[in-house]
């Protein structure tokens, strides 16, 4: 592995702004109880605009805990968020989040139509203007045909799909995805991994993905931010040269995906 495949410190970053930039950031549960448990202990690095960025590390390191924090729906024990600039103290309104269980982050009696308008009308978005919206993201998804349909009449990676629809509905700045593949099938999975690759070039949006797959990371990442054991840190950040556009068996198939693979293997499973 060349020192340009692998950055062994954090970036210094684009001249412009971060998206996202996280500082010495760290997570205890119940602290001062003796059920005090550090889940984070220093986590440090940016993201920026356009950028997609995979976080990796061995299970149970605190992974979903970090997209928490960084979606402002978690307050951190100490460190600092920003987003856009702006500590983050709340969810903010130009990002979105999209877990892993959709069955539950949908509503299962609105229609796929009014599951996708709900921030939209939060927002106090106009009729017309959601109406544009709601079809552009359903056709985005590949969903533009099943509207009118409810979410427990669809497959789960359809409904995953919805999921992703309602979170690009507001145009966010940043996406942050909690391991959004992790309960479908293989085929879907790769499926889904294709459309957020061609969402995101379309869209032009940031995206911050939490998984514990390392085929998945380097397939879909400019970046691979490594976690170490709980609590966690920053073991090192990946660069992944693979060109765009990607496609599953080509892009899986060569050299420099191995060697990706390989090395990031060896760190989580080290850790």
């Amino acid at each position: 592995m060349s020192q340009s495949e692998v950055i062994h410190s954090q970036p210094s970053g684009p001249a412009a702004e971060p998206v996202l930039s996280v500082r010495a950031l760290a997570k205890t549960y119940n602290a001062g109880q003796r059920t005090e448990r550090s889940a984070i202990a220093d986590v440090t690095f940016d993201v920026a605009k356009g950028e997609f960025v995979c976080v990796v590390g061995p299970s149970g390191c605190g992974k979903t805990t970090l997209l928490r924090c960084l979606s402002g729906l978690l307050t951190p024990t100490s460190g600092e968020v920003r987003f856009e600039g702006t500590p983050l103290t709340t969810v903010p309104e130009r990002l979105s989040v999209v877990f892993q269980d959709y069955s539950r982050s949908l509503f299962p009696w609105l229609s796929v139509h009014r599951n996708v308008a709900v921030p939209l009308k939060v927002a106090g978005v106009a009729k017309q203007q959601r109406e544009a919206r709601i079809r552009e993201v359903l056709d985005a998804v590949g969903l533009g045909d099943v509207g009118r349909s409810y979410p427990w009449q669809l497959s789960g990676g359809m409904q995953q799909r919805v999921a992703i629809a309602r979170a690009l509905a507001h145009r966010p700045d940043l996406l942050l995805m909690d391991e959004p593949f992790a309960s479908v099938d293989a085929q879907t999975r790769f499926d889904l991994e294709d459309l957020i690759l061609q969402v995101r070039r379309e869209l032009g949006i940031t995206v911050v993905l939490v998984t514990h797959d390392i085929d998945e990371a380097v397939y879909l990442s400019d970046r691979v931010v490594v976690l170490g054991r709980a609590p966690s840190r920053v073991t090192e950040i990946l660069e992944v040269p693979l060109e765009h556009p990607r496609t599953q068996v080509g892009t899986r198939s060569s050299d420099t995906f191995g060697r990706l693979r390989g090395h990031l293997m060896e760190l989580v499973t080290r850790a």
